[in-house]
């Protein structure tokens, strides 16, 4: 395994966003995280990848050590994913595949939609985007019909009651390793987003990096692109596809069905829960080499 990545900052249009290089001389693997984490989250799974790749982790905007940004209009996924292509343009990765959990898995639908002759393959796992022609409700919106996105949508509520400022880290490791969801996490999959998913105060304690604001208009955004419009760009989506939910993800099991059929691929049902990537890294590293193999992306 190589050691700690290097972290860097690419502008574009105006908007600065981090990443971390782990290395490795493989095809090229882009890391897209969750919504409210960062590239970080990834730091064990990259590790024991650059035997095969090039692995490149993306703070996607507002998040990690990329530029604070919390206004509505400024976190569509289509916006975030030129934020990626504008990572591969500095690293000049004229092909490359991705990986995207949750809302990563959204923007990197977008990525593949937007740029169909760079993406080589792309991995998605319990990927936030759904078939607005399906008669399953979804709690992704505005709740209360302002139209500024900030409605009842329970996890934006939750992302506002966050805690935002901490004594230090081993604090925060301790409060998010004792509860769910995190405390299923792989510790050092943990570790990995308390390192870099945290900033220093001048005060000497930590605060979070994505702000409780981002978060939150991430979940209740209604004015930019959202799951409905990851759905029908995944309708665009030409390159190979893999598709992949936990057995016991907390969201609805049909979103990850839809999103197989739009691709004609089989859903792949890890043993897990919404961040089951993250929860058994040797499980993550076989799944990972198992379906870039598949997509013919490595020999």
């Amino acid at each position: 395994m190589t050691g700690s990545p290097v972290a860097s900052r690419v502008v574009s249009e105006g908007v600065a966003t981090a990443y971390l290089d782990w290395g490795g001389d493989g095809p090229p693997l882009i890391l897209l995280h969750p919504n409210g984490f960062c590239a970080g989250l990834y730091d064990p799974l990259a590790r024991r990848l650059v035997d095969r790749c090039r692995v490149v982790g993306v703070d996607l905007r507002g998040h990690g050590a990329s530029d604070d940004l919390t206004a509505v209009d400024e976190l569509g996924n289509d916006l975030a994913a030129r934020d990626v292509l504008a990572v591969a343009d500095h690293l000049e990765f004229d092909r490359f595949s991705v990986l995207g959990v949750s809302f990563g898995g959204a923007v990197g639908i977008e990525a593949a939609a937007a740029a169909p002759d760079r993406i080589a393959a792309l991995l998605l796992c319990e990927a936030i985007a759904i078939d607005p022609d399906s008669a399953r409700p979804h709690p992704f919106g505005d709740g209360d019909g302002d139209g500024d996105g900030d409605g009842d949508h329970p996890l934006a509520v939750g992302a506002r009651r966050r805690r935002d400022v901490w004594d230090d880290r081993e604090e925060v490791l301790a409060s998010y390793g004792s509860r769910p969801p995190l405390d299923a996490l792989d510790p050092e999959a943990l570790a990995g987003y308390v390192r870099w998913g945290f900033r220093d105060r001048d005060d000497g304690r930590v605060e979070l990096a994505c702000r409780p604001e981002t978060e939150a208009n991430i979940f209740g955004r209604t004015r930019s692109h959202g799951p409905l419009e990851a759905f029908e760009a995944l309708r665009r989506v030409t390159c190979p596809v893999a598709v992949m939910a936990g057995a016991r993800t907390d969201l609805d099991p049909g979103w990850f069905v839809d999103q197989a059929a739009a691709v004609g691929v089989d859903l792949q049902v890890l043993d897990g829960g919404h961040f089951v990537l993250f929860e058994d890294t040797e499980q993550a590293v076989d799944l990972v080499d198992r379906n870039l193999r598949t997509l013919g992306i490595l020999l």
